[in-house]
Protein backbone atom coordinates (compact mmCIF):
# COMPACT_ATOMS: atom_id res chain seq x y z
CA UNK A 1 0.00 0.00 0.00
CA UNK A 2 1.46 3.28 -0.70
CA UNK A 3 1.37 6.24 1.30
CA UNK A 4 1.45 9.85 0.53
CA UNK A 5 4.98 11.63 0.52
CA UNK A 6 5.81 14.03 3.11
CA UNK A 7 8.08 16.74 2.68
CA UNK A 8 10.43 18.03 5.66
CA UNK A 9 11.01 21.16 6.40
CA UNK A 10 14.34 21.08 4.92
CA UNK A 11 13.41 19.84 1.66
CA UNK A 12 10.51 23.15 2.00
CA UNK A 13 13.11 25.35 3.12
CA UNK A 14 15.50 24.51 -0.20
CA UNK A 15 12.44 25.17 -2.53
CA UNK A 16 12.00 28.52 -1.06
CA UNK A 17 15.41 29.63 -1.16
CA UNK A 18 15.01 28.65 -5.03
CA UNK A 19 11.94 30.77 -5.31
CA UNK A 20 14.13 33.94 -4.02
CA UNK A 21 14.07 36.85 -6.04
CA UNK A 22 16.86 36.94 -8.98
CA UNK A 23 19.92 39.19 -7.97
CA UNK A 24 20.38 42.41 -9.30
CA UNK A 25 22.47 41.89 -12.65
CA UNK A 26 24.44 44.58 -12.10
CA UNK A 27 25.34 43.33 -8.53
CA UNK A 28 26.46 40.05 -9.80
CA UNK A 29 30.12 38.77 -11.19
CA UNK A 30 28.45 37.33 -14.09
CA UNK A 31 28.41 40.28 -15.27
CA UNK A 32 31.70 41.37 -15.17
CA UNK A 33 32.59 39.16 -18.53
CA UNK A 34 30.05 40.87 -20.60
CA UNK A 35 30.72 44.27 -19.43
CA UNK A 36 34.54 43.41 -20.71
CA UNK A 37 33.48 42.44 -24.05
CA UNK A 38 31.31 45.28 -24.43
CA UNK A 39 34.46 47.25 -23.53
CA UNK A 40 35.88 45.25 -26.35
CA UNK A 41 33.11 45.94 -28.37
CA UNK A 42 33.24 49.85 -27.98
CA UNK A 43 37.26 49.95 -28.09
CA UNK A 44 36.78 47.94 -31.88
CA UNK A 45 34.17 50.76 -32.90
CA UNK A 46 36.54 53.30 -31.46
CA UNK A 47 39.48 51.98 -33.95
CA UNK A 48 36.99 51.35 -36.81
CA UNK A 49 36.14 55.35 -37.02
CA UNK A 50 39.87 56.78 -36.09
CA UNK A 51 42.21 54.15 -37.37
CA UNK A 52 40.64 52.86 -40.37
CA UNK A 53 40.39 55.30 -43.11
CA UNK A 54 36.93 56.06 -45.05
CA UNK A 55 36.65 54.69 -48.33
CA UNK A 56 37.66 56.53 -51.27
CA UNK A 57 34.10 55.85 -53.29
CA UNK A 58 31.60 55.18 -50.65
CA UNK A 59 33.02 57.67 -48.08
CA UNK A 60 32.10 57.73 -44.41
CA UNK A 61 29.20 55.30 -44.83
CA UNK A 62 31.43 52.60 -45.87
CA UNK A 63 32.44 52.44 -41.94
CA UNK A 64 28.89 50.65 -41.52
CA UNK A 65 31.05 47.69 -42.86
CA UNK A 66 32.29 47.46 -39.39
CA UNK A 67 28.80 46.75 -37.43
CA UNK A 68 27.40 44.68 -41.10
CA UNK A 69 30.08 42.24 -41.37
CA UNK A 70 30.74 41.64 -37.76
CA UNK A 71 27.00 40.79 -37.28
CA UNK A 72 26.75 38.69 -40.13
CA UNK A 73 29.74 36.63 -39.25
CA UNK A 74 27.86 36.34 -35.31
CA UNK A 75 24.93 35.16 -36.90
CA UNK A 76 26.71 32.11 -38.79
CA UNK A 77 28.58 31.38 -35.95
CA UNK A 78 25.29 31.31 -33.71
CA UNK A 79 23.73 29.13 -36.80
CA UNK A 80 26.15 26.81 -36.67
CA UNK A 81 25.81 26.36 -32.96
CA UNK A 82 22.13 25.08 -33.98
CA UNK A 83 22.96 22.23 -36.17
CA UNK A 84 25.21 21.37 -33.61
CA UNK A 85 22.64 21.31 -30.97
CA UNK A 86 19.54 19.97 -33.04
CA UNK A 87 22.34 17.08 -34.23
CA UNK A 88 22.49 16.13 -30.58
CA UNK A 89 18.69 16.64 -29.69
CA UNK A 90 18.10 14.32 -32.90
CA UNK A 91 20.42 11.57 -31.04
CA UNK A 92 19.26 12.69 -27.99
CA UNK A 93 15.54 13.13 -27.79
CA UNK A 94 15.70 12.51 -24.18
CA UNK A 95 17.97 15.75 -23.54
CA UNK A 96 16.95 18.99 -23.06
CA UNK A 97 19.66 20.71 -22.83
CA UNK A 98 19.98 20.84 -26.81
CA UNK A 99 17.17 21.97 -26.86
CA UNK A 100 18.00 24.82 -24.90
CA UNK A 101 21.26 25.51 -26.05
CA UNK A 102 19.69 25.54 -29.50
CA UNK A 103 17.14 27.96 -28.99
CA UNK A 104 19.63 30.30 -27.41
CA UNK A 105 22.24 30.32 -29.95
CA UNK A 106 18.70 30.76 -32.86
CA UNK A 107 17.46 33.89 -30.50
CA UNK A 108 21.15 35.58 -30.67
CA UNK A 109 21.35 34.74 -34.49
CA UNK A 110 18.26 35.93 -35.81
CA UNK A 111 18.83 38.96 -33.71
CA UNK A 112 22.41 39.35 -34.94
CA UNK A 113 20.52 38.73 -38.82
CA UNK A 114 18.18 41.72 -38.29
CA UNK A 115 21.08 43.70 -37.29
CA UNK A 116 23.00 42.91 -40.84
CA UNK A 117 19.54 43.33 -42.97
CA UNK A 118 18.98 46.96 -41.10
CA UNK A 119 22.61 48.11 -41.45
CA UNK A 120 23.02 46.35 -44.75
CA UNK A 121 19.41 48.24 -45.88
CA UNK A 122 21.01 51.73 -44.70
CA UNK A 123 24.25 51.27 -46.72
CA UNK A 124 22.65 50.26 -49.80
CA UNK A 125 20.62 53.25 -49.23
CA UNK A 126 23.59 55.33 -49.09
CA UNK A 127 25.18 53.41 -51.97
CA UNK A 128 22.80 52.29 -54.06
CA UNK A 129 20.30 54.75 -53.49
CA UNK A 130 17.54 51.90 -52.34
CA UNK A 131 16.79 50.17 -49.08
CA UNK A 132 15.74 47.13 -50.67
CA UNK A 133 16.81 45.30 -53.62
CA UNK A 134 15.60 41.76 -55.00
CA UNK A 135 19.54 40.76 -55.52
CA UNK A 136 20.59 37.58 -54.69
CA UNK A 137 22.61 38.49 -51.01
CA UNK A 138 19.35 40.59 -49.83
CA UNK A 139 16.71 37.73 -50.38
CA UNK A 140 18.75 35.02 -49.15
CA UNK A 141 19.58 36.58 -46.01
CA UNK A 142 16.20 37.52 -45.73
CA UNK A 143 14.63 33.55 -46.27
CA UNK A 144 17.32 32.22 -43.39
CA UNK A 145 15.90 35.34 -40.90
CA UNK A 146 12.50 33.42 -41.65
CA UNK A 147 13.81 29.98 -41.32
CA UNK A 148 15.12 30.80 -37.63
CA UNK A 149 12.01 32.53 -37.39
CA UNK A 150 10.29 29.75 -37.50
CA UNK A 151 12.95 27.50 -35.81
CA UNK A 152 12.13 30.07 -32.93
CA UNK A 153 8.21 29.52 -33.21
CA UNK A 154 8.27 25.36 -33.33
CA UNK A 155 10.58 25.51 -30.12
CA UNK A 156 8.34 27.94 -28.29
CA UNK A 157 5.87 25.37 -28.99
CA UNK A 158 5.50 23.01 -26.26
CA UNK A 159 5.69 19.57 -26.65
CA UNK A 160 7.89 16.33 -28.30
CA UNK A 161 7.00 16.88 -31.56
CA UNK A 162 7.13 20.30 -32.03
CA UNK A 163 10.75 19.67 -30.47
CA UNK A 164 11.65 17.24 -32.73
CA UNK A 165 10.33 19.43 -35.89
CA UNK A 166 12.14 22.23 -34.42
CA UNK A 167 15.42 19.90 -34.50
CA UNK A 168 14.82 18.71 -37.82
CA UNK A 169 14.77 22.82 -39.09
CA UNK A 170 17.90 23.16 -37.36
CA UNK A 171 19.59 20.53 -38.99
CA UNK A 172 17.73 21.11 -42.98
CA UNK A 173 17.62 24.99 -42.69
CA UNK A 174 21.60 25.46 -42.17
CA UNK A 175 21.82 24.82 -46.08
CA UNK A 176 20.61 28.61 -46.53
CA UNK A 177 23.76 30.09 -44.59
CA UNK A 178 26.36 28.67 -47.42
CA UNK A 179 23.70 30.06 -49.97
CA UNK A 180 23.51 33.21 -48.47
CA UNK A 181 27.91 33.37 -48.06
CA UNK A 182 28.35 32.26 -51.57
CA UNK A 183 25.29 34.03 -52.79
CA UNK A 184 28.02 37.04 -54.46
CA UNK A 185 29.93 34.49 -55.99
CA UNK A 186 27.29 32.33 -57.25
CA UNK A 187 25.36 35.30 -59.08
CA UNK A 188 25.45 38.52 -60.62
CA UNK A 189 24.56 40.41 -57.58
CA UNK A 190 24.53 44.42 -56.62
CA UNK A 191 26.53 43.23 -53.40
CA UNK A 192 30.15 43.10 -53.11
CA UNK A 193 32.10 40.39 -53.19
CA UNK A 194 32.37 38.68 -49.65
CA UNK A 195 35.33 40.31 -47.47
CA UNK A 196 35.65 37.48 -45.37
CA UNK A 197 35.71 33.66 -46.11
CA UNK A 198 36.00 34.42 -49.36
CA UNK A 199 37.98 32.68 -52.24
CA UNK A 200 41.53 34.28 -53.00
CA UNK A 201 40.71 35.06 -56.31
CA UNK A 202 37.31 36.35 -55.57
CA UNK A 203 38.41 38.92 -52.45
CA UNK A 204 38.28 42.62 -52.79
CA UNK A 205 41.12 44.34 -51.77
CA UNK A 206 41.05 46.20 -48.53
CA UNK A 207 43.63 48.69 -46.92
CA UNK A 208 45.48 47.26 -44.46
CA UNK A 209 43.48 49.38 -41.38
CA UNK A 210 40.41 48.89 -42.87
CA UNK A 211 41.41 44.89 -42.62
CA UNK A 212 42.65 45.37 -38.94
CA UNK A 213 39.57 47.35 -37.57
CA UNK A 214 37.13 44.28 -39.28
CA UNK A 215 39.18 41.92 -37.28
CA UNK A 216 38.54 43.37 -34.25
CA UNK A 217 35.07 44.20 -35.41
CA UNK A 218 34.55 40.63 -35.61
CA UNK A 219 36.58 39.56 -32.73
CA UNK A 220 34.69 41.31 -30.01
CA UNK A 221 31.05 40.38 -31.87
CA UNK A 222 31.73 37.14 -31.14
CA UNK A 223 33.43 37.59 -27.41
CA UNK A 224 30.01 39.10 -27.23
CA UNK A 225 28.23 36.93 -28.76
CA UNK A 226 29.66 33.76 -26.88
CA UNK A 227 28.90 35.46 -23.53
CA UNK A 228 25.57 36.28 -24.41
CA UNK A 229 25.65 32.76 -25.09
CA UNK A 230 26.69 32.22 -21.46
CA UNK A 231 24.63 34.59 -19.72
CA UNK A 232 21.64 33.11 -21.92
CA UNK A 233 21.80 29.49 -20.86
CA UNK A 234 22.77 30.57 -16.80
CA UNK A 235 19.55 32.62 -16.94
CA UNK A 236 17.90 29.42 -18.06
CA UNK A 237 18.81 27.23 -15.96
CA UNK A 238 17.69 30.01 -13.18
CA UNK A 239 14.55 30.05 -14.41
CA UNK A 240 13.93 26.14 -14.69
CA UNK A 241 15.60 25.85 -10.96
CA UNK A 242 12.71 28.42 -9.96
CA UNK A 243 10.03 26.26 -11.82
CA UNK A 244 11.11 22.73 -9.93
CA UNK A 245 10.90 24.71 -6.66
CA UNK A 246 7.55 25.97 -7.49
CA UNK A 247 6.34 22.58 -8.10
CA UNK A 248 8.09 20.84 -5.16
CA UNK A 249 6.29 23.49 -2.73
CA UNK A 250 2.97 23.20 -4.35
CA UNK A 251 3.24 19.64 -3.67
CA UNK A 252 4.23 19.79 -0.66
Amino acid sequence: MSHPVHHGPATTANARSRLAPLPTPFLTPSLTPLLAGTGTVVGSAVIAVVLAPADAVQGQWQRLMYLHVPAAWLAYLCFAGVLVASCFQLRRPASRLPARWGRAAAELGVAATGVTLLAGSIWGHAVWGVWWAWDARLVSTAVMFLVYLAYLALRWTDGRLPGRAAAGVGVIGFAIVPVVHFSVIWFTTLHQQATLLAPPTKAPPIDPRMAVALGLSVLAFTAVGVLALILRMGLVRTLVARRRAADELRRS
